[in-house]
């Protein structure tokens, strides 16, 4: 699951918005093209924050031509593919905690965006759920 999703930015006299083809609900703006492109990043994590907690598809990034990408960090990229995988397994947090010998408050933060998870912990509940954690390191 690559989550790196491309953005519209709209060039104004005072402002750049930008939005994303992918995520409606993400928008926001910057002063100039590269503040508002380093804004997109919060934007982009705090509406998927918000498709997990209204348990919403995290919709696949499309590809749209010469479009800049937005990366997600590391860490909400893999809370992301745990919560997508125990959404397609329809796997519920008391399940997975049970595998893992947690409670169900633990699991919830393991999906959440805003929580500062060790990697480790979700690298092992992907495992409990057949699932694998890679990280890819490319030229930026």
């Amino acid at each position: 699951m690559q989550l790196a999703y491309p953005v519209a930015l709209e060039v104004r006299p005072d402002t750049v918005l930008v939005s994303f083809p992918d995520i409606p609900e993400a928008l926001t703006e910057g002063g100039t093209k590269a503040d508002a492109l380093s804004e997109a990043a919060d934007c982009l994590v705090a509406a998927l924050g918000g498709y997990v907690r209204q348990r919403r598809r995290i919709p696949t990034p499309s590809h749209v031509q010469d479009a800049p990408l937005v990366q997600l960090p590391a860490l909400v990229a893999a809370k992301l593919a745990l919560y997508e995988a125990m959404r397609k397994q329809n796997a519920t947090a008391g399940e997975l905690a049970d595998q893992l010998g947690t409670t169900k408050e633990a699991v919830r933060r393991l999906m959440d965006v805003d929580h500062r998870t060790p990697i480790h912990q979700v690298e092992s509940a992907l495992e409990a759920l057949g699932m694998r954690l890679v990280v890819e390191a490319c030229a930026a």
